[in-house]
């Protein structure tokens, strides 16, 4: 075992598939996050290939998500990057244009809270 880990931590996701392997429900479980077969209706996976300089990816919805919860997912979601990516490289200049798409992306998907 590598002498640097102090700790190792786990999460695992499951994925009940139909006959035709179409996701019908997806539970997750983070033990240090006390999260316990909690549901979830979609996830994206994104691992960093290192050797290969890919990003190798898995992207899986439930059969009964809607499009307009895919919609809100979708704009949550490149938010989300939006600030990790700042956080992890400083960039803020880009970060501000990826959040001002993600308006727009909003406004186009009607998605925007009601003022």
């Amino acid at each position: 075992m590598n002498s640097q880990i102090k700790k190792s931590s786990e999460i695992k996701l499951k994925v009940d598939l139909d006959d035709n392997n179409l996701p019908l429900a997806i539970k997750w479980n983070a033990e240090d996050g006390a999260i316990k077969d909690a549901h979830a209706k979609a996830f994206m996976l994104s691992l960093w290939d290192e050797k290969d300089q890919n990003t190798m990816k898995i992207d899986l919805w439930t059969k009964d998500m809607s499009v307009e919860e895919m919609k809100r997912f979708f704009h949550q979601t490149l938010l989300t990057m939006a600030d990790t990516f700042e956080r992890a490289t400083g960039e803020n200049l880009i970060c501000e244009d990826l959040r001002d798409y993600c308006y727009h992306f909003a406004e186009k998907m009607k998605i925007l809270p009601n003022d």
